[in-house]
């Protein structure tokens, strides 16, 4: 998993800062990044999921139906 820096701001959060990971739509490649993670000895962040501070997480939230790419660029367009 990627450490919680924020994906918009890039803050970086501690253990007790109000932030969140969202998990976005997946697109068919997270599919197959998903069917890759199955594997024994797999280490990585899911490729639709980001970390988000207090600022941007109730933004990011209210995306969850969209792509990542999609999310962020929309969520990027409103700051």
């Amino acid at each position: 998993m990627k450490p919680p820096i924020c994906e918009i701001c890039d803050k970086k959060m501690g253990e007790f800062d109000d932030c969140g990971l969202v998990y976005f739509k997946k697109r068919p490649s997270d599919l197959e990044w998903d069917k890759k993670a199955e594997q024994p000895g797999f280490v990585g962040h899911p490729p639709y999921a980001a970390w988000f501070c207090k600022e941007h997480y109730e933004q990011a939230i209210k995306m969850e139906h969209l792509t990542i790419s999609e999310a962020l660029q929309k969520i990027k367009e409103n700051t």
